[in-house]
């Protein structure tokens, strides 16, 4: 019998500080990806191949949200935090709730604020999210 999976994107959930983000703009609303290469490697002269193993546990967190998402004031007012009292970091947490894809990170902050677009229909603001400690485990859904 074949295997049937499924993925809805209201069963992902993003958790920033105390706050439950609302409000995903229409397609790709999250992307996370490392800061560096896990694995660097190069070849010597004679064909000698060396890797190097990476250390950095750097993340980075895109998310895409509706211009007209309350998650706006409150990554607006962490990063105005921070940029006051310069250590204002936050935790984040990302769950696809029907799969096994997981993120999390106990020290983020907000690189910069989002641009801000206004036109004749709703418009989306995207977020950049960087992260000290970020831990990800890429999985399949059920």
């Amino acid at each position: 019998m074949a295997k049937l999976a499924t993925y809805s994107a209201d069963k992902v959930t993003v958790v920033i500080g105390p706050h439950i983000v609302t409000g995903y703009a229409d397609g790709t609303f999250i992307n996370i990806e490392e800061m560096t290469d896990g694995v660097a490697s190069v070849a010597g002269a004679d064909g000698e191949v060396a890797r190097a193993m990476s250390t950095d546990p750097r993340k980075t967190v895109t998310l895409t949200v509706l211009q007209t998402s309350s998650t706006n004031d409150v990554l607006t007012g962490l990063y105005a935090a921070d940029q006051i009292s310069k250590n204002a970091t936050f935790p984040v947490a990302i769950k696809d709730l029907r799969g096994n894809s997981l993120f999390a990170s106990s020290t983020a902050w907000i690189k910069k604020l989002s641009n801000i677009e206004l036109g004749k229909e709703v418009g989306a603001r995207e977020w950049t999210i960087e992260t000290a400690d970020g831990v990800m485990f890429v999985g399949g859904n059920q």
